[in-house]
């Protein structure tokens, strides 16, 4: 096993990974920009590496800077989390090149999975469903016209290159499609560096599935669990839950060794997802593959007892998965809230700046994977994911209900977030039900908020208020003293630091980053 891995990563899910490195007694190497000098993973890894200016191709994009880090902090590996260059073949050869091992799939895995296009291509040869449409990127308007024809409107123009909900655009009609081809083409080339774009069948009201996938470097390759990923917003997923409740045993056993099949013809090692788009019928197509740990992991961890960070660094480090696929059992159910430092009241526009006050939710069934605290600047540099919100039950109904409670007991002050909208989908009747498809979201935000936009307005002061009073000695008490009688504050020493900002560090705990003025 590993003695020191480097996380190229930033915010919650750089925590997450040193939290599983101190289970497992890894050291773990944070890396920051000059915005993230004061990060809650700069506080909690034993040590910490400068990697230059906030934005990202000076920073956390940068492989010769990161490398770097990696070889003075005396890193035997590194694990990229998700985004940035967690799917950059480059980056995974780089780290091989550099004798670094790349806690993910090979570069050639990833090359093959990472192009849309080369995937459908590749999952043609191997019998996989998917969407009709090309596997080849379109060389003109009037290639697009003559497959769109062939197979239908409403159709999808992608990007090959494509992720996070970007360059995607529905056509209904012929007129529109040739004017929509130039301009995804363009977004594509301005997101991705590569214009290339393919066409599919639009699949109306669709649910879109993932199903976790894990492989070795002994041959195996097993399935856990699927997620339902259906309510998103412009093509970015908002909350996800395990199982899903419109898949059954068969369904999902015949979902789980299509997706086996996808890993297994793409020599796949490590954590990957095979999304799928699921129709009415339960007819499901494959969709794509990320060949990284999702950001919505934990609703699996949840339902299946498997810690996905800690099997990702035993499986890198050269050991077999351990788990056979009879070994999985599902229980219970899971549902992940993305909480974003954006106002869902003014177009969900991006709220960057200081947290003035936190209160944060637990109680039964609650976990938080959370890159916060209470006194942090919130960059304007990165993606505003903050927490994840995760609960878990033995039934749905009993997962919604601690959410709705969880969201009473949260507060962050000093930004707008969007803790609102999620009150607003976990009261939906639909959603409820399980009635939910990609389109879910989109109709929910035209429809005029009635008593829940009250709701929601009030709630965060009674939290902020009934913390405030929970904070209050009982009437007739008195503050504890010590037995020595009170101190003064500069006998007492430095106050504690802000909540969530760091853990006790073991004895002889250094970082690399005090030059740079980071450091308790």
């Amino acid at each position: 096993m590993f003695k020191r891995i480097l996380i190229a990563n930033r915010g919650e899910i750089a925590v997450r990974v040193i939290r599983a490195c101190r289970e497992m007694g890894i050291e773990s190497v944070a890396v920051y920009s000059d915005v993230d000098r004061r990060a809650l993973h700069v506080r909690k890894a034993d040590f910490a590496e400068y990697l230059g200016p906030a934005q990202a191709s000076e920073s956390y994009l940068n492989i010769p800077k990161i490398l770097e880090a990696a070889r003075r902090s005396g890193a035997e590996a590194i694990h990229p989390g998700y985004g940035f260059l967690s799917e950059n073949a480059k980056f995974a050869r780089a780290c091989r090149e550099a004798g670094i091992v790349f806690i993910g799939p090979a570069p050639e895995s990833m090359e093959m999975m990472g192009s849309k296009t080369k995937a459908r291509q590749n999952m043609k040869k191997a019998g996989v469903p998917f969407v009709p449409g090309t596997d080849t990127g379109l060389k003109s308007a009037e290639e697009a016209l003559a497959v769109a024809e062939k197979i239908g409107y409403p159709v999808m123009l992608k990007a090959s290159a494509g992720g996070g909900g970007k360059g995607m655009r529905m056509v209904t009609n012929s007129k529109e499609l040739a004017s929509a081809l130039e301009t995804t083409q363009s977004e594509a080339q301005r997101a991705f560096g590569d214009s290339e774009v393919y066409i599919e069948k639009f699949i109306e009201s669709p649910r879109h599935v993932e199903m976790q996938i894990f492989g070795d470097t002994h041959g195996n390759v097993i399935y856990l669990a699927e997620r339902e990923c259906s309510v998103q917003r412009r093509h970015q997923k908002v909350l996800e839950e395990a199982p899903c409740s419109f898949v059954d045993p068969d369904m999902r056993r015949r979902m789980g060794e299509v997706a086996v099949q996808v890993g297994k013809a793409a020599n796949y090692v490590n954590a990957g997802t095979v999304e799928f788009l699921v129709d009415a019928q339960k007819n499901f197509y494959f969709l794509e593959m990320n060949t990284r740990l999702q950001v919505e992991h934990p609703v699996t961890e949840m339902v299946t007892g498997i810690d996905l960070v800690q099997l990702q660094l035993r499986v890198a480090a050269g050991e077999p998965l351990g788990i056979k696929q009879e070994d999985i059992v599902l229980r219970g159910h899971a549902i992940e809230l993305r909480v974003y430092a954006e106002d869902p009241d003014n177009n969900f526009f991006p709220s960057p700046g200081r947290i003035t006050r936190l209160i944060s939710p637990s109680g039964p069934g609650i976990r938080r994977d959370s890159g916060m605290y209470e006194g942090w600047v919130v960059p304007i540099d990165y993606e505003p994911l903050l927490p994840k919100l995760i609960a878990y039950g033995e039934y749905r109904t009993q997962v919604i209900i601690r959410l709705r409670r969880a969201l009473v007991e949260y507060f962050i002050g000093g930004i707008k977030c969007n803790i609102s909208l999620f009150r607003r989908i976990l009261l939906n009747p639909d959603f409820q039900a399980g009635r939910v498809d990609t389109g879910f979201l989109d109709r929910l935000l035209k429809e005029p908020a009635h008593g829940d936009a009250r709701t929601a307005r009030r709630v965060p002061i009674v939290a902020l208020a009934a913390a405030i009073f929970a904070q209050q000695p009982p009437p007739g008490t008195q503050p504890a003293r010590s037995i020595d009688g009170l101190h003064s504050a500069a006998a007492r020493g430095p106050l504690p630091e802000p909540a969530e900002s760091g853990e006790a560090k073991p004895s002889g705990w250094k970082t690399a980053a005090r030059s740079e003025g980071v450091g308790r």
